[in-house]
Order: C-alpha cells, then sequence, then structure tokens
C-alpha cells in the first residue's frame, strides 16, 4: 500500500511539474512573441518619424539603446493604430489678442465667435525676395508656438512674445490647444491627465507624492521617442505656416511637431534646471536657462552648436523696470520698522491647481503677520474654482480681512495705485487681496503684473524660480522641481525650498524681522540683470529672427 501511494504521489508530482513547466513555457513564449510584436510596431512608429526627416535614433546615439518594446507600448496605448495625418495641414487665420496690444492669435480658418474679425495669415507673413526667401529688410514675423497645459507654458509663451513686440516684429501667439481639431483634443487629454495627478500627489502626499515626483524626473530617451511620435500626429495643427518662419516653441512637444513638419529655424525654450532627455529636439536651436543644463546636455552627446546658453524666461515689462523696482524694495527695507511699508507678498496657484493644503496652510499661520500689518497677501487663485472656494473658506474662518479682484482691469488699476499713484497706498490696503477669475488669460498674466509690486513671490520653483524678483520657494509639484529652487538659491535671488508649512513660516519670519535677507537677495537680482541672466526670452527672439545673440 505504501509503495502504491508512494507512486501515485510521485506521478501527480510529475504532472505538477509538467503543468507547471508548460505554464511557464507558454508565459515566454507570450512575451517573446509579445515582445517581438512591440519591436516590430516601433520599428513602424520609428520608420514614420523618419519619413518626416526626424531620426531619434541619431539624436540619441549616445543615450542607453532604445527599450523598443517599452517605446511602443507606451505610443500605442495612447494612439493604438491611429495613422497621422502629415500632409493636410489645418488652414489658419488670426485675430487680435482681446488682452496685449499688437498681439495676434492663430485659430483654425472659420472657428471660434469672431469669425467676421478674422485676419488671413497671408496678410501676417514677412515679405519674400526674388529667391523666395524672407526679405531681412522687411517688417519681421515670429511665431510663438505653446500648449496650454498648467500656466508654465504660456507664461514663457507671453514673455517671448513681450519682447517679440518690444523689437516691433508681427509676432504670432500660437497655441496648439487652441486650433479646434481632433489633435488639439489629442493634447486635452494628456493635460487633464497631468492635472490630475499633480493635484492628487500634493493634496495625498506620502507614498502617492514620492511617485509622481520620481516620475517626473524619468524623462529620459525612451520617454523623447514616446513624445516624437505622438507630435507626429499633430502636425496639422501648426504646418501651414512657411517652412522657414522663425518660431520660438515653449513647450517640447511644440518643438517636435516643428520638427516633424520640417521647419527650418525653430528655438526651443528648454525649461527648469534638470536636464532630461525629453526636453531637447532634434533640428532645432535648445536654448537653456543656465550652465547646469547646457553643461549637461553637450555632455549627453546633444550637438553643442544645437544648444545655446541664453538666459531665465522673463518678460520685458519686468526687466525693463528691473533696477527701478528694485531700489524701491531696498528702499522700504531701510526704514525703520514703525515706518516701513507691509511686506507684499504676491502667492500664485499653479496651472495644475495643486498646493490646496500646502497654501491654505500658510495663509492660517500667517494670519499674526497679517493682523499685525507686517506683511500684505496678493492671493492669485488663477481660474480653479476649487482654489477660489477652499481660499474664500480658509479666509471666511480665520475672519481675515480681504477684498477681491475679478478681472484683468482690475489687476492692472490694483498694481498701477501701488506703482504710480502712491508708494505708501499699502496703508488703504486690505490684509488679504484674492484675485480669482473665470478666464485663463488673467489667470495667468496677473502674477507678471503683481509681481512687480510685490516685495516676495512664494511660489513653488516652477518656471517662476527664475523670475527676477526676492523668491521663497514652497513645497515642490515634482522632484525635478528642486534643482529650480537651488538655481534661485546660488544665484542669490530665491530661497531653498521649504517643504512644510513651518519652515516657509520661519523664512518668512527671517524676511521680516531683518532686512538682511531681502537685501542679499535684491542686490542678487540687479548683479544678475547687470550681466544680462534674465534676458533669455530677449535672446530667444534675436537668435530666431537675426540668428545671434
Amino acid at each position: 500500500m505504501d509503495t502504491l501511494e508512494g507512486l501515485l504521489e510521485s506521478e501527480l508530482l510529475v504532472k505538477a511539474g509538467t503543468i507547471a513547466f508548460t505554464g511557464i513555457a507558454i508565459t515566454g513564449g507570450l512575451v517573446v512573441l509579445g515582445t517581438a510584436y512591440l519591436s516590430t510596431l516601433y520599428s513602424k512608429f520609428n520608420d514614420e518619424l523618419k519619413e518626416q526627416g526626424v531620426d531619434m535614433d541619431a539624436f540619441c546615439a549616445t543615450a542607453k539603446p532604445a527599450n523598443k518594446a517599452k517605446v511602443a507600448a507606451g505610443h500605442y496605448f495612447r494612439m493604438g493604430n491611429r495613422k497621422a495625418n502629415v500632409e493636410n495641414p489645418i488652414a489658419l487665420e488670426a485675430t487680435k489678442s482681446p488682452h496685449v496690444d499688437g498681439l495676434y492669435v492663430a485659430k483654425a480658418v472659420g472657428s471660434g465667435e469672431t469669425t467676421e474679425d478674422a485676419i488671413p495669415m497671408k496678410d501676417l507673413m514677412p515679405k519674400r525676395t526674388s529667391t523666395n526667401a524672407i526679405d531681412k529688410r522687411s517688417k519681421q514675423t515670429i511665431v510663438v508656438a505653446t500648449i496650454r497645459m498648467g500656466f508654465g507654458h504660456h507664461r514663457l509663451a507671453y514673455s517671448a512674445c513681450s519682447w517679440a513686440l518690444s523689437q516691433g516684429y508681427t509676432t504670432i501667439f500660437h497655441d496648439l490647444i487652441n486650433i479646434e481639431s481632433e489633435e488639439a483634443s489629442l493634447i486635452h487629454s494628456v493635460d487633464a491627465l497631468y492635472s490630475k495627478f499633480s493635484r492628487l500627489a500634493t493634496e495625498l502626499g506620502g507614498v502617492v507624492e514620492k511617485l509622481w515626483g520620481k516620475a517626473m524626473k524619468q524623462g529620459d530617451a525612451d520617454a523623447l521617442r514616446v513624445a516624437a511620435m505622438f507630435a507626429n500626429h499633430l502636425q496639422p495643427i501648426l504646418g501651414a505656416y512657411p517652412k522657414d518662419i522663425p518660431m520660438i516653441c515653449t513647450h517640447q512637444i511644440c518643438a517636435l511637431v516643428a520638427s516633424a513638419c520640417g521647419f527650418t529655424n525653430v528655438v526651443n525654450l528648454v525649461v527648469d534646471n534638470y536636464p532630461q532627455w525629453f526636453l531637447v529636439v532634434p533640428k532645432t536651436l535648445n536654448c537653456v536657462q543656465g550652465p547646469v543644463n547646457y553643461q549637461s546636455y553637450i555632455r549627453y552627446g546633444v550637438d553643442p552648436k544645437a544648444m545655446k546658453l541664453a538666459g531665465h524666461w522673463c518678460p520685458q515689462d519686468m526687466i525693463a523696470n528691473l533696477d527701478k523696482d528694485s531700489k524701491r524694495r531696498l528702499a522700504n527695507l531701510s526704514l525703520g520698522q514703525d515706518k516701513k511699508q507691509p511686506l507684499r507678498l504676491v502667492i500664485p496657484v499653479g496651472g495644475a491647481g495643486a498646493q490646496k493644503t500646502f497654501i491654505v496652510g500658510l495663509i492660517k499661520a500667517l494670519k499674526g503677520m497679517l493682523e499685525d500689518g507686517k506683511v500684505q497677501v496678493f492671493l492669485n487663485a488663477g481660474d480653479h474654482t476649487h482654489m477660489k472656494a477652499a481660499f474664500r473658506e480658509c479666509l471666511a474662518s480665520t475672519e481675515i480681512d480681504h477684498v477681491e479682484v475679478n478681472d484683468i482691469k482690475g489687476v492692472h488699476e490694483f498694481a498701477s495705485n501701488l506703482l504710480e499713484k502712491d508708494p505708501k497706498s499699502s496703508a488703504n490696503l486690505k490684509p488679504v487681496t484674492l484675485f480669482a477669475f473665470e478666464d485663463y488669460f488673467p489667470a495667468v498674466a496677473s502674477t507678471d503684473i503683481l509681481c512687480r509690486c510685490s516685495d516676495v513671490l512664494v511660489c513653488k520653483p516652477s518656471e517662476l524660480a527664475f523670475y527676477p524678483i526676492p523668491k521663497l520657494h514652497i513645497r515642490r509639484v515634482g522632484d525635478h522641481e528642486a534643482d529650480s529652487a537651488r538655481r534661485a538659491c546660488e544665484t542669490g535671488d530665491g530661497s531653498m525650498e521649504a517643504r512644510e508649512v513651518k519652515d516657509a513660516l520661519h523664512v518668512m519670519q527671517l524676511m521680516v524681522e531683518s532686512p538682511d535677507l531681502l537685501q542679499s537677495m535684491n542686490e542678487g537680482v540687479m548683479k544678475n540683470n547687470s550681466i544680462g541672466m534674465y534676458n533669455g526670452c530677449k535672446n530667444a527672439v534675436s537668435l530666431a529672427v537675426k540668428g545671434t545673440m
């Protein structure tokens, strides 16, 4: 009996082992077949790019070899078998911007509500010589291409436009999402996902924030390949311009689209101070804000001729008035405590609408300083309904006296009153002024306008970390932003990142109680300006139109 049971057990073990081995073999076979299929898809997607003159393997030759399965899967799950439309650009026209004098805004022909005021795009193009080259003696035209994905890329675009307009160039603001089309809808879905995860990361914190933070630092060459394949599908919303038109791109997707379309004079404004393959683009001039990125990308293997250290991306008006504004801030710091105007803090919300918990906590922590007249807060909720509601609830529950401004005209009047009419008008302000809007443009532009009449910019270390104003950097959204705070600290115009409300409050107390820290930052701003550090957008415009800085 024992022998029989032993034989049965042995037979069962053999059968179990056979089944397990068969399962492993089948799984392994499926993996091999799946990998082979994805590799085939990679070749297909990559060949489609090469047909447009974009060789990502050559551009990323010094990076790790492509993980073909990962890249193909990343593109396929987003786009499926969709065939890119590379031959039928969407016809464009323009309207005059209702917000910025002299600026034209691109749109699809016949779209929107202002078709009767539309200007044919051909009327805005530069004159041509007998050889069909752009006549450099005539008024020049420049296209600033961007994507409304958060506030940062639009802010950079408006900064570039401000310099182009100041030089007298015909300037066209081209937001890819603004070109009503199937392709624009593809970008919308990506933006919605990014905003959602940014808000979740900052509100939930912990593991979610760590995972999102790390994700923001994974922009390797494979991520660039996936982005380039995606951008190939967006050609119709940019491809209608003459291919030699000067173009500045403030989002790498725009630059990748321009590259695929075959534009020959593209300046790509690289963001952040954390170098990632994902941010540089073939067939463009990649301009960076600081030497860390410049040296890093050259070490990556990017052709030095395709790189330029341009400076920080800042608006023209802020730079034109920089010394005057800095001297005004320094003059206030030099007064005795009983004569000083309250320290004016501008606190903007990012485009993704994150940071609600942190900023609400900070406002509550500042209540004592607000009531004592030591600080005044200009709180910009942007166009985020949930942020506006949260700030109103916070101000009501803390009984902090405040007033609201809800349109761009009110913002200009507010800033003008502080800058020009009455330098002592801070005494007439409420402790908090809440800025909240229905439209996107004032949500972005208000921060730039308010910076001039503020003493300190309190912000996450995003694109604002490079602005020419003393900065208190608060909790980042994505680990890549930490390096931008470090850049500001090393150039002397901003603080290191304050990760917790108590840390931010401590830095604010140092700024209020002693002039030393803010004096040093203001002097740093003026010194940096003297060497052209904030002239990045000015230089980008010059590079696009003239080919030189």
